[in-house]
């Protein structure tokens, strides 16, 4: 798939949102990439997993792949089986991103650490010291889009698509001052519960 066809798949299914915008990471935008909208497709979702992974760098290799829950675990199982590794994900508990269900990371393994969108990459972090803390080694972060913006971590990034979306701080957001209604489509409070 070429990058013109990814983002019209984005579009033609209505991944691409426009409005006012609470991200994930607490950031303000005009525009929010909803990619449970290309992952209720189980044939879309295992094609850009596999261009994904075969846009990877030659010599780029993990032993699991672990995706941060909700929103990383469908692209992330479908990473980990274009790859044929383990899957593993992460739930939060009390505010709190935890490996359970008997989840874990070995001693020396490699990781690919797979989401959907990362903007400021948060979650991603999070998922990033639980390998670490495990002893794992984190071998590269991967996702379906980059919102673009710098990242809380300091990993190889693989994004499939790379957008440069505005995002800003609550207090700088421009549609707060002009009155306009805020929605929080993200996962975070979700996964919480």
């Amino acid at each position: 798939m070429t990058n013109d066809e990814i983002l019209a798949a984005f579009k033609d299914c209505g991944a691409l949102q426009h409005g006012h915008f609470q991200l994930t990471s607490g950031r303000h935008s005009d525009s929010y990439m909803q990619c449970a909208r290309v992952l209720e497709s189980p044939s879309l979702t295992t094609r850009m997993a596999r261009e994904l992974v075969s846009r990877l760098p030659q010599g780029a290799r993990a032993d699991v792949v672990a995706s941060p829950a909700v929103g990383g675990i469908l692209i992330g199982f479908a990473v980990a089986e274009a790859l044929d590794l383990p899957f593993i994900f992460s739930e939060r508990k009390e505010d709190q991103m935890i490996f359970r269900r008997g989840f874990h990371v070995a001693p020396g393994a490699k990781v690919f650490v797979v989401e959907d969108v990362v903007t400021t990459g948060g979650s991603v972090q999070e998922v990033t010291g639980l390998v670490e803390q495990a002893g794992g080694e984190v071998a590269g972060v991967l996702s379906l889009v980059d919102r673009g913006g710098s990242k809380k971590f300091d990993k190889p990034f693989y994004p499939l698509l790379a957008l440069d979306i505005a995002s800003w701080a609550p207090e700088d957001c421009a549609l707060c001052q002009q009155g306009q209604a805020l929605t929080s489509p993200g996962s975070r409070r979700l996964s919480a519960q």
